[in-house]
């Protein structure tokens, strides 16, 4: 029993002497005194009396009389740490930062600049260049001036200075009669006797210029021909059709031609007599028409080409048939032609009529190019159709909705 209860009290005793033995190897380390009233977990040594608290080290900034007297003596015992200086920083291009003492010179004299400027030219070694103001104005001071020179500029009576320096022969000295051979000099004209050139010769060197009133090179923005007119007249010209653009006709509203033709001729030399102002696309269609039908049509039942084609009615401002209260014609448009006799190269005259019962060529020719035509115009009409086209035949190019042709046969 007593055993057992020696060894109850053996986990007591050793939770006791734990304690003890740690206190016996500190050394009688003791924990300082309070700061600010708050207590210090850190251990210090209690009989190192020498070392003063970290409050009173360092300097402070406060008077030195402000201090106890007996503070001195610990402090010749105790010397605090000192305090580095703050160090004020060089400049990053000062001979300071780059370790030089004294300022290094690049010569051993003084650098001075000279009075009239540093010549880079000179130093170089570059002649020296004259300008053009420069120039000319040493020749008007020395009287060699090439060209007239005046004076008083600006005021009522403006004055020559001196006379203008003979030139050497050259080609325009040739011009004038004088040989290049004999080493004469001309002299330059002034300005009131120059020779004007003769008219020919203007006209000659005006004709190489643009002509500003040719609606061809005008662009549309500015007024000029129409993209769609340009591409009709280079098919006439493919069509080797003679014509010439004519100033625009203007008659009120319901007469005018905006970029009329005059029409003088087709391929193969034949004449349009007289000469017929329409517009291009009734040109085109009569162009192709006499090409593709009538030519071939001549030469099939004559062994002959056509030699000329008389027209009877080309831009007209009038109604249809000339009847008052009608409707205005194509021909006020000048989108309409007629034709009112045909000449053949052999001389043989083809009238535009109602022919005999004998006349079989004749009327086999006028049947084939009047049936041939409805391809090429909207409207066709001839002898039999009315008693007004009894003479002739009508070709025109009238718009219509539905797209009927109008071909009277």
């Amino acid at each position: 029993m007593g055993i057992a209860f020696v060894a109850r009290l053996r986990r007591p005793l050793g939770l006791l002497l734990i304690p003890a033995m740690l206190a016996a190897c500190s050394g009688g380390l003791t924990p300082p005194d309070d700061i600010d009233g708050a207590g210090v977990s850190a251990i210090m040594p209690a009989d190192n009396g020498n070392r003063r608290p970290a409050r009173e080290m360092g300097d402070t900034g406060n008077d030195v009389s402000s201090y106890p007297a007996d503070d001195f003596g610990a402090a010749d015992t105790a010397m605090p740490e000192p305090v580095a200086e703050k160090k004020r920083l060089p400049m990053i291009d000062s001979d300071e930062a780059m370790g030089i003492d004294e300022p290094v010179q690049a010569s051993s004299g003084v650098l001075t600049v000279p009075e009239g400027g540093v010549n880079m030219d000179e130093g170089l070694g570059v002649q020296r260049v004259e300008g053009l103001a420069e120039a000319q104005a040493n020749e008007i001071a020395e009287g060699n001036a090439t060209q007239v020179v005046v004076d008083g500029i600006g005021t009522d009576t403006p004055q020559q200075l001196g006379e203008p320096e003979t030139l050497p022969m050259s080609e325009a000295g040739m011009e004038l009669g004088t040989s290049a051979e004999s080493g004469d000099y001309v002299r330059v004209p002034a300005k009131g006797s120059t020779r004007r050139m003769p008219a020919v010769e203007e006209e000659q060197q005006v004709a190489f210029l643009p002509r500003l009133n040719n609606p061809m090179q005008i662009p549309e923005t500015m007024g000029g021909m129409p993209a769609s007119e340009k591409a009709c007249r280079q098919r006439l010209q493919k069509l080797g059709v003679k014509f010439r653009d004519v100033p625009r006709i203007s008659k009120g509203r319901s007469c005018g031609i905006a970029w009329p033709v005059e029409l003088s001729g087709l391929s193969g030399g034949i004449q349009i007599k007289p000469a017929a102002n329409v517009n291009c696309q009734i040109t085109e269609a009569f162009a192709r028409w006499v090409k593709q039908e009538l030519v071939p049509s001549s030469r099939t039942r004559y062994l002959s080409g056509v030699a000329a084609i008389h027209q009877m009615s080309s831009y007209s401002c009038r109604t249809m048939n000339s009847q008052r209260g009608a409707a205005m014609s194509e021909h006020s448009k000048g989108n309409a032609i007629d034709v009112g006799k045909i000449v053949l190269k052999n001389g043989k005259a083809i009238a535009i009529e109602k022919k005999g019962f004998f006349a079989f060529r004749e009327k086999g020719l006028l049947k084939s190019v009047r049936s041939d035509s409805c391809k090429y115009f909207s409207t066709v009409l001839g002898p039999g159709s009315d008693r007004y086209h009894k003479d002739h035949f009508h070709f025109d190019l009238r718009a219509r909705k539905s797209g009927y042709r109008h071909c009277s046969l």
